[in-house]
């Protein structure tokens, strides 16, 4: 397996990357390094709202706004060598304002005075055209290693965003991350221990190791996140959202990323061929092993998960419908009934504003899923560029504040 080196950048193509995944990057990082390509997943937050306004129309859904113009800021900023610089897109490429992610960012960073970056795709639906954008080439290597990243940053994430609020020494739930980031990184980068027994027991490790750190008693009240990926993920997106939550005596829980991973693969077998169609449920009986291994190694020290994906997605059936398969589609209900039904009564819904997969196969559930389960509550947000934080913030207190 090829060995990573984080200080070859001169000897490679930079590859720059939008902050999109807060929990997972910071491993599953280490999938986008190649022989050709030295990635750097940006962080530079200053302006990017208005610059990437400058250059792209505001109609356009918040997240490619944020994108836009973090990868230009970063262009703009001197730092990197413009001719062997290109700027990697991830988008599901479904039937929403996400499918033209790759164009508007080509044409925002022409206009912005970089023709010479090339755009690089990272979907399965074939949306690359023309001379300055293309599909990234995926190594069989890069493909072992995000599974690797994805699923420690899952089971990071969901143990951080649980024992940070509640602990009696602060700072140690973040220092956790740190040592355990530290861990897998190296591995990561080394290509070793990299085996599905040794992930099952990193598994069985790292919660042993967060459950250590003493909390207080009773527990903060428990609020479920869910909604269109980018917003549910990425701090830029949601406004520092789950610190919001911290701070005003809350513990979220944002669901995994391998349950949206198999939603995808789920949901989208009807479109490829036979033989696609058995790679994919071989994917999907892969992912359900390791999500089980997850779940009853958190479970095992009393810490909260979701269900595995497929009794999520039976447990759901009768509250969603199964033909809503674009952008985030079904998943969103059968988040948040899961989280209702299984000790989370209270659901925050984020969407960027006008997302009209979020609005219909989400907005559009609400009141009957509130009907069928009136023990839990459902408060939506909208985020855009022309939004108020205030607006946002006083929504989630509502249902802060609301007695169940």
């Amino acid at each position: 397996m090829y060995k990573i080196r984080e200080n070859a950048d001169r000897e490679k193509c930079i590859l720059l990357i939008p902050a999109m995944l807060d929990a997972h990057f910071p491993l599953l990082k280490y999938a986008f390094y190649s022989k050709n390509y030295h990635p750097v997943i940006l962080k530079n937050e200053k302006d990017i709202t208005d610059i990437g306004l400058k250059y792209v129309n505001n109609d356009m859904c918040y997240p490619i706004i944020l994108n836009a113009g973090q990868m230009i800021a970063a262009l703009q900023s001197g730092k990197y060598d413009l001719n062997r610089t290109k700027l990697l897109m991830p988008t599901a490429g479904d039937a929403c304002r996400g499918s033209n992610y790759l164009h508007v960012l080509k044409a925002a960073v022409r206009k912005a005075g970089f023709p010479q970056a090339q755009v690089l795709s990272l979907n399965i639906q074939g949306l690359e055209k023309g001379e300055q954008m293309k599909q990234m080439k995926l190594e069989p290597d890069m493909v072992w290693r995000a599974l690797f990243g994805l699923f420690y940053g899952d089971i990071l994430m969901l143990l951080l965003n649980q024992v940070r609020p509640n602990e009696v020494h602060k700072g140690e739930a973040q220092k956790k991350w740190k040592k355990w980031v530290r861990i897998l990184a190296c591995d990561l980068r080394e290509g070793k221990h990299l085996t599905i027994s040794r992930m099952k027991q990193n598994f069985i490790r790292i919660a042993a190791d967060f459950s250590k750190i003493e909390l207080v008693k009773p527990r903060k009240q428990r609020i479920g996140i869910v909604g269109e990926i980018y917003i549910k993920y990425c701090h830029l997106g949601n406004w520092d959202m789950i610190r919001f939550l911290e701070k005003n005596n809350c513990e979220s829980h944002t669901n995994g990323l391998s349950w949206y991973a198999m939603y995808y693969i789920d949901s989208h077998l009807s479109d490829v061929s036979k033989i696609e169609q058995v790679a994919y449920r071989i994917g999907l009986k892969l992912f359900g092993s390791l999500q089980r291994s997850m779940i009853a190694a958190m479970r095992q020290y009393g810490f909260y998960s979701m269900e595995e994906f497929q009794i999520m997605k039976k447990e759901a059936d009768g509250y969603v419908n199964w033909t809503y398969r674009t952008g985030d589609g079904w998943l969103i209900g059968a988040e948040m009934v899961g989280h209702i039904l299984h000790d989370c009564k209270k659901v925050l819904a984020v969407q960027p504003f006008g997302c009209m997969p979020n609005h219909i196969c989400g907005r559009g559930l609400y009141p009957s899923i509130q009907q069928k389960l009136p023990e839990g509550r459902i408060v939506s947000a909208d985020v855009d560029s022309g939004s108020s934080k205030l607006n946002v913030y006083n929504r989630v207190r509502m249902l802060v504040d609301m007695h169940i």
